[in-house]
C-alpha cells in the first residue's frame, strides 16, 4: 500500500476517533452537571402541539440547588409543580409553538457582540419586555441571552437595575424580588438535538467572563432535545 494511501487512513482514523471522543465529551458533561432531561408539558391547540417554557435567569444558583458551586450564574426552569429547578437539558415536540417567559433577576453584563441586542428567529423579531413589546435591547443593558444558533434565535434580556432595592441573593428567587420579564414565542422545526446557551459574558471571575457556568451544562447552556 502507498504511504499516500495509509497517511489517508490515518486522518480518517483520527476524524472518527475525535468525533467519538466529543460526543462522549459532552455526554459526560451532561451528566456531571447534574442535569437530566426534562419533558415539557404538552397542550394542542387546532391540532398544532404548544408548549409554555418558564424559566428564570440568576446571578447565583445558591448552595439549595448546586452545593458545588452555589455562586454559579444559571438559569432555572419551572416545573409542572411550580418548583425552580437546575436543569437545561428540555425535551420538546418537533413542529410545536413554544411560547417562552423568563424572568431575569440579575444585572447588565453587556454584550460583546451589538448584533445580539435584537431578538431573532421569533415571532415578529420583537420581545416583550415588562408588558412593553421592543425589537432591539441597549448592548450595554443586556444581562444574559437565550440563544439557540441552530435556528437562528437569539433574545437579549434585559437586566435588574443597579440600585434595585429588593434584589435576590440566591436562587431559587421568588417573584417577589426585583427582576425582569421577558416574553417570546419561537417554533421548532424538525427533530434534531440543538444547543442553546447564553452568550453573554456574565461569569463573573473567569478569565474573559466565559469560563465556569458558561460553558458547563446545567448552568447558562444545555440542549433542546426536540423528538
Amino acid at each position: 500500500m502507498r504511504p499516500l494511501t495509509w497517511k489517508l487512513i490515518g486522518v480518517a482514523v483520527v476524524i472518527v476517533a475525535t468525533g467519538v471522543l466529543i460526543g462522549l465529551y459532552v455526554s459526560k458533561l451532561t451528566k456531571d452537571a447534574g442535569s437530566p432531561s426534562y419533558t415539557l408539558p404538552v397542550t394542542t391547540a387546532n391540532g398544532h402541539p404548544v408548549v409554555d417554557l418558564t424559566i428564570e435567569t440568576v446571578a447565583a444558583v445558591g448552595p439549595q440547588l448546586s452545593p458545588g458551586h452555589p455562586d454559579y450564574v444559571s438559569f432555572l426552569i419551572r416545573n409542572t409543580k411550580g418548583q425552580w429547578i437546575r436543569s437545561t437539558v428540555w425535551q420538546l415536540p418537533a413542529h410545536a409553538t413554544v411560547h417562552v417567559t423568563i424572568y431575569n433577576f440579575d444585572g447588565a453584563s453587556g454584550l460583546r457582540n451589538a448584533y445580539l441586542a435584537r431578538p431573532q428567529g421569533v415571532d415578529g423579531n420583537v420581545m416583550v419586555v415588562d408588558g412593553k413589546t421592543l425589537n432591539v435591547l441597549p448592548p450595554q443593558d443586556a444581562s444574559h441571552t437565550f440563544a439557540v444558533p441552530a435556528y437562528r434565535l437569539i433574545v437579549p434580556l434585559a437586566p435588574v437595575a443597579d440600585n434595585a432595592k429588593n434584589p435576590c441573593g440566591y436562587a431559587p428567587c421568588a417573584l417577589s424580588y426585583d427582576h425582569r420579564t421577558v416574553q417570546f414565542t419561537f417554533h421548532t422545526g424538525k427533530a434534531g438535538h440543538y444547543r442553546w446557551q447564553c452568550f453573554v459574558p456574565c461569569a463573573a471571575g473567569w478569565l474573559y467572563g466565559f469560563g465556569g457556568p458558561m460553558q458547563t451544562i446545567g448552568y447558562m447552556d444545555g440542549f433542546l432535545n426536540v423528538v
